[in-house]
């Protein structure tokens, strides 16, 4: 089974230090600790109201990574203009509602495709690898192929929130989409609210290629240190791979 990649997200190393304002601390510093630590790509969601990664992060993080810098971004003109300035490897499209406290589901690459479509044409011709944040649902991957996008993020946040038969059900159901997004030549990644304790089984789908985690590794790395927490994840995840 191939190697699944772990991409991880500073975007709350930004909020810790817009808290109280000033530089620190530094996510262009923790994003290079976890080049370091194992990480495979670093994820950065650039919001409309700018609540934590700001355009100077993303021009550091551009500058210093020497692995992938994944750009989040809502399907605005503004995000699109930043991404064709900047051109990091890869773009992951997001919904984003002002008032949510994090990405609330996937995109709605069905009812907004009209929206989308020239949006993704564009990052595409600019060689950006273009990926889709939708629910795990085959219409949604229909529809995201549909768009040219190459790649889609599965959704994991209700699997990540449930338990039991529930959790078992959601589980199935990541699984199928993974497969059959797959099979229709898609590069699947997947993640929202991974932790230690339930990635294990999501990590052991084959037809998932890159996972993406970040609040959970930045909260515990107030106990353990960032190096620390990713490297555990990171072995989680080879477990599971194996």
């Amino acid at each position: 089974m191939s190697r699944l990649r772990l991409g991880v997200n500073i975007d709350h190393v930004a909020t810790v230090r817009n808290a109280r304002g000033g530089a620190f601390p530094d996510p262009v510093r923790a994003a290079l600790l976890a080049e370091q630590s194992g990480a495979d790509g670093i994820t950065a969601h650039l919001r409309e109201d700018r609540r934590h990664i700001r355009d100077e992060d993303i021009v550091a993080l551009k500058r210093d990574l020497k692995i992938p810098l994944n750009l989040e971004m809502a399907a605005t003109d503004e995000m699109l203009a930043i991404a064709l300035r900047h051109k990091p490897h890869a773009a992951c499209i997001v919904p984003e509602k002002r008032e949510e406290r994090t990405t609330e589901g996937g995109i709605d690459c069905i009812g907004q495709h009209n929206r989308l479509r020239p949006i993704v044409a564009a990052l595409v011709e600019a060689g950006i690898r273009v990926s889709m944040f939708i629910e795990p649902d085959r219409k949604q991957l229909d529809a995201a192929r549909a768009l040219g996008a190459p790649v889609v993020e599965l959704h994991t946040g209700a699997y990540a929130n449930a338990s039991g038969e529930a959790q078992a059900k959601l589980l199935k159901h990541i699984h199928n989409a993974a497969e059959f997004g797959a099979d229709l030549g898609l590069e699947v990644h997947a993640g929202h609210g991974l932790t230690y304790d339930n990635v294990k089984p999501i990590a052991a789908m084959p037809h998932i290629r890159e996972l993406n985690i970040g609040h959970f590794l930045v909260g515990e790395a107030i106990f353990a240190g960032l190096a620390e927490s990713i490297q555990k994840m990171r072995t989680l995840m080879d477990e599971a791979r194996q």
